[in-house]
């Protein structure tokens, strides 16, 4: 009878640790996170590679009246790696500029 009695507490006691460890995590939705506001900040900071003027893309290190007119000549990028991939601008200078600019495509019509 001892017997019995612990094995049933002992599944007593190992149904009470498992219903406590699904309570204590937190409860997750479907829905997708949401950009946290610095992402969204850093994100609106960026240089667009499809719209810049001269000047903007002068103020980038590296790229000065020559590569920046190179910029606006090639345009549109798909991807701002399309600087190195269509050898408009060498790679040492992409990586400098690379944090700093985006190349955001137009609304679908």
């Amino acid at each position: 009878m001892k017997k019995h009695l612990s094995q049933i507490l002992l599944v007593a006691f190992v149904l009470l640790l498992s219903v406590s460890a699904v309570n204590s995590h937190p409860r997750t939705s479907n829905a997708l996170p949401t950009p946290a506001p610095q992402a969204a900040a850093a994100s609106a900071d960026l240089l667009d590679l499809n719209t810049a003027t001269l000047d903007q893309l002068k103020a980038l290190p590296g790229i000065g009246d020559a590569y920046g007119q190179k910029i606006i000549d090639g345009r549109p990028y798909a991807k701002k790696t399309d600087l190195t991939r269509k050898k408009i601008i060498p790679m040492a200078t992409y990586k400098k500029i690379a944090d700093k600019v985006i190349a955001k495509q137009p609304p679908a019509k």
